[in-house]
């Protein structure tokens, strides 16, 4: 049998070292990319467990393009618009549904809150990594193996070495930490004279006084265990804001469109009192002055109503900004949507909306949470003024004689003491103990402060939902008064016993009264809705949807 010459032997081990690099190089990416979203989404989901309406379905993977060909085509040219009319014929029309759905896919706003929430689950990952286990299972913490490269190229040496350590922590607080080494330079190279040895050493700590308990022990773990979970409660709530923004800037491209209409017809009726006004000046029949005045009222809302159209168009455009759609898609809104709203007013009180806001509300839970932290670091503070006491024990199994692969089982070394420190210089202490106490009277304070207002945001939804509520009540009035009005000072002007100014002020009335009717009843839908937000009531599914509330004292605590 022919022995492969040693040098052969090295360079064939050196390149397949090197292909080996390539190869797994190529994929390293890839690989750790999957593995980082498997354990992140994994954190996201355990702390979603214990949070209410949580996104069930979260992921930061980034949507396909935006498909529309489910939303029907607008086919309707609405004259109101003017020269402007004809972008909308064969737009697709977005319901507030689907415009909630596209704002959760495609929001670059909505994206990037998914994505902090993604890196801080990440960063927890690594807290968790990071932190010995409490349980007698071990985790390999670090392993190196050292090939001196320029030794292998001329083939004159080749070292190689192996080291592990493992660490594991008990329930006690104390720390068990086993050291592996071992030279294992025969199995790569086959030289017989090569050395082959390992040793094996354990030691374990336990503190006694300062530091003793695990709870002290893994303190930065359960704060990065706190900090996520109120991570994942302030994304849930910033779902709630979301939906609500989506819907306000919805209602608020429909608001500038019911405008837009309200203008036109009112331009309209200003340039049939016109024309009529004029022949009547061409009989003799009116004075000059009153149709001067009319065509003022008219160019003055002629102005309006082009500033109208511009708004909308501009609404609209910064509306498709918000959704994340590119600005040259083709959308109108569905005008439906303003017909369905009604004056849905919650069943029940003052009282009973405050006390659901008290239990459900999440960031209230949060400041509540960390007085809880305060609490839990003033003690830790506490137990840093006591002196070190530190028992500690440690067992070393030698090389075994005769080029053995294993320690030497049978010839233990081992050792015990105590250690006592008392430090004489306690003022870094002293000031953490200080520090301690502020910041528990502080998170105190924060949370009576957050309690408060709390409660007087729901005060202040309250008192908005009510002022909407009467405002559309006396809109609703004023356009049936206007109506009349419009319609009496018409009639008048046919028979030429109207003047001008009362045209124009009955008009301009009844343009008023339709949009504060719009307006009104928009406010007084959103009010409903922030309304359950701040009662931490609104459920927001994941399609980012919202579930209308038909007895909200049912989520009552």
């Amino acid at each position: 049998m022919i022995k492969k010459p040693a040098k052969s032997v090295f360079i064939s081990i050196y390149f397949a070292a090197i292909a080996v690099i390539f190869i797994f190089g190529g994929c390293t990416a890839k690989y750790y990319t999957r593995s980082a979203d498997k354990e992140a989404y994994k954190i996201i989901a355990e702390k979603s467990r214990v949070v209410t309406n949580m996104d069930t379905k979260f992921t930061i993977q980034t949507n396909p393009p935006p498909d529309l060909s489910d939303c029907p085509i607008n086919e309707k040219v609405e004259e109101a618009l003017g020269s402007e009319a004809d972008i909308e014929k064969g737009a697709r029309v977005i319901s507030l549904d689907k415009a909630l759905e596209l704002a959760v896919k495609y929001s670059r706003e909505y994206q990037a809150q998914k994505e902090s929430l993604y890196i801080q689950a990440l960063n927890l990952s690594l807290v968790r990594h990071q932190t010995p286990p409490l349980f007698p299972r071990q985790r390999l913490r670090n392993q190196e193996i050292y090939a001196g490269v320029d030794n292998l190229v001329d083939g004159k040496k080749f070292n190689t070495g192996g080291s592990a350590t493992l660490e594991s922590m008990l329930w006690t607080g104390g720390k068990i930490v086993t050291d592996f080494s071992m030279d294992f330079s025969r199995f790569l190279t086959g030289d017989p004279r090569a050395a082959l040895s390992s040793t094996m050493a354990a030691t374990f700590t336990q503190p006694i006084l300062r530091g003793a308990g695990y709870r002290i022990a893994i303190e930065n773990l359960t704060q990065a265990e706190r900090d996520f979970l109120y991570a994942v409660r302030n994304f849930t709530r910033y779902r709630k804001d979301f939906a609500i923004k989506i819907a306000t800037a919805y209602y608020g491209v429909l608001q500038n469109r019911d405008r837009v209409r309200n203008t036109y017809r009112g331009l309209q009726n200003y340039r049939m009192n016109v024309e009529r006004d004029t022949a009547f000046v061409a009989e003799g029949l009116r004075a000059q002055a009153q149709l001067d005045e009319l065509k003022q009222a008219e160019l003055t809302t002629e102005s309006s109503w082009i500033n109208s159209v511009i708004a909308y168009k501009q609404a609209l455009d910064q509306f498709k900004i918000t959704l994340g759609l590119p600005l040259s898609t083709k959308i109108v809104l569905d005008d439906t949507e303003l017909s369905r709203l009604q004056i849905i007013h919650p069943q029940i009180t003052l009282e009973e909306a405050i006390k659901i806001a008290e239990a459900s509300r999440l960031d209230l839970h949060n400041q509540r949470d960390q007085v809880e932290d305060a609490e839990r670091k003033l003690k830790i503070a506490k137990n840093n003024l006591l002196p070190s006491l530190d028992f500690t024990g440690s067992v070393y199994l030698p090389d075994r004689a005769g080029n053995k692969p294993l320690p030497d089982v049978n010839n233990p070394q081992w050792d015990a003491n105590v250690n006592l420190r008392i430090p004489l210089d306690r003022k870094a202490d002293r000031n953490s103990l200080r520090s301690a106490q502020i910041a528990l009277q502080q998170a105190k304070r924060n949370y009576e402060l957050k309690l408060d207002n709390v409660r007087l945001e729901i005060y202040n939804d309250w008192r908005t939902l009510e002022q909407a509520r009467r405002n559309y009540e006396i809109s609703e009035a004023g356009v049936r008064v206007g109506e009349r009005r419009v319609e009496e000072q018409n009639i008048r002007a046919e028979l030429g016993i109207s003047t001008a100014r009362d045209v124009v002020a009955a008009q301009d009335s009844l343009i008023r009264a339709k949009d504060d009717l719009t307006a009104a009843i928009i406010s007084h839908t959103l009010a409903r809705l922030r309304l359950y937000s701040d009662m931490g009531i609104l459920i927001i599914g994941d399609n980012g949807k919202w579930e209308e509330i038909a007895n909200a004292n049912n989520h009552q605590n």
